[in-house]
């Protein structure tokens, strides 16, 4: 059985194809079809099932069609909608958005908020209604933990997608919603300077353990003003340099990752002649992250 790869494959429209539903049961079966959601498949060999973010929005698109006239993407789902990272954010629920004052709903695969929502907090998404880039900052920022809502906004704030003013003015209008504070507290700290998930897990890391504000991407410079490489982490004062080691760098378009890494060494080196200290991590220090602090300045 041949099938489409540009969308989500919902029951209704294989069994008007002629698909039955004993064929259905066989495919499920044997694997010929990956199971969404309760009436919702995807080829197998979709390669959009090997990304979670890409999985969400099949999940997404499968819904769709099957939630409320009013209803509108929002949370997490718009995130993903808008293309922003996400991390350690459950993506086993579609979240939705209804302008309603009736008590949310929740089932296995579907969230349904109850919020007032202007009409300046909805846009269209690849012919889906979702919450806009700001109102959905605010309520991933509401409803996630600290670390989780800097890696977004963080994110929304490089790539120009929203402001800091644009949040706060959202905030603004939720005195007293549920998170509000947390918010507020997450949209204060986000900067754009971090430049990936692993760069702003970091920054909370250092905030955690009383590690000295760093400089963003630094810029490193010999004692004739020549810049010798840009440092994900700074502190000037005390002639240090951070480097979160992310896989991100090693995959740089057009380059072998031999020729990459080699690269890379070479702007280490040529750094480290005008520097105290240049301290390296992974992203798997980042959840133990205190022996790394003790090599950063306080």
């Amino acid at each position: 059985m041949d099938l489409p790869l540009s969308g989500p494959l919902l029951r209704p429209g294989l069994l008007a194809a002629g698909v039955t539903d004993h064929e259905l049961r066989r495919l499920r079966r044997t694997g010929g079809l990956a199971v969404l959601a309760r009436g919702a498949y995807a080829d197998p060999a979709d390669p959009r099932l090997r990304r979670p973010e890409d999985r969400h929005a099949l999940l997404v698109a499968a819904a769709v069609p099957r939630v409320a006239a009013d209803a509108v993407v929002s949370h997490v789902s718009a995130a993903v909608l808008h293309g922003l990272p996400v991390w350690a954010i459950a993506l086993d629920r579609v979240h939705t958005t209804r302008p309603r004052r009736t008590s949310a709903v929740r089932t296995g695969r579907l969230h349904v908020h109850t919020a007032p929502l202007r009409a300046e907090d909805v846009c269209e998404v690849g012919g889906v209604r979702a919450t806009s880039v700001a109102r959905t900052l605010a309520d991933v920022a509401r409803t996630s933990a600290f670390e989780q809502a800097v890696v977004v906004l963080d994110a929304a704030l490089r790539r120009h997608l929203v402001t800091r003013e644009e949040l706060q003015a959202v905030l603004a209008r939720m005195p007293r919603w549920p998170g509000v504070p947390a918010a507020r507290r997450a949209v204060a700290f986000a900067d754009p300077g971090a430049d990936s998930p692993g760069e702003s897990r970091s920054r909370v890391a250092m905030a955690r353990l009383g590690v000295a504000t760093p400089v963003l991407q630094w810029e490193v410079r010999s004692p004739g003003g020549v810049v010798l490489g840009t440092a994900d982490f700074g502190w000037p004062e005390h002639g240090w340099a951070g480097e979160f080691d992310g896989l991100v760098k090693y995959g740089r378009t057009g380059q072998q990752a031999a020729d990459v890494v080699v690269a890379e060494k070479r702007r280490e080196d040529a750094m480290r002649t005008v520097l105290r200290g240049f301290t390296r991590w992974t992203w798997g220090e980042l959840a133990a992250f205190a022996e790394v602090a003790r090599r950063l300045p306080r």
